[in-house]
């Protein structure tokens, strides 16, 4: 579920990187998106309950079951992605939130806009993808 924030973020001439504005900004954005997912599992599991039906034709039967281990694959990646926000959020409030896990340079305000859970910076980000297409070979 990508999420781009409505303003884009202008920092104030001469202000630090990771404000507290900055911080406030990206804390609104990863609140935002962890409730849109929570009301999005809410909503799949609803309709799942609701769609339990037991089909005589294998066919139903079987498209039915094939819908639910899509849907139900789709809510664990939502799940997954609202732990990851939740440390990201940790990150805020320990002051580490904006700064690459690997080599602590600056991930950079458009880069968190684009993707507010990052937690590398761009040159390690390619390098890490670099690495996993070559143990994937």
């Amino acid at each position: 579920m990508p999420h781009e924030p409505v303003v884009s973020y202008k920092p104030k001439k001469g202000e630090p990187y990771m404000s507290a504005e900055q911080l406030a900004y990206f804390r609104n954005i990863l609140e935002d998106l962890r409730i849109g997912l929570g009301q999005e599992i809410d909503r799949a599991v609803h309709t799942m309950q609701e769609e339990a039906t037991v089909f005589a034709d294998p066919n139903d039967r079987a498209s039915q079951e094939s819908d639910m281990t899509l849907e139900l694959r789709n809510r664990d990646r939502e799940r997954k992605l609202i732990k990851k926000i939740d440390e990201t959020i940790a990150k805020i409030d320990a002051g580490e939130y904006g700064y690459c896990d690997n080599c602590g340079i600056e991930i950079g305000l458009k880069r968190l806009e684009a993707r507010p859970t990052a937690s590398l910076c761009i040159d390690c980000k390619t390098l890490e993808e670099i690495k996993e297409k070559q143990v994937a070979k």
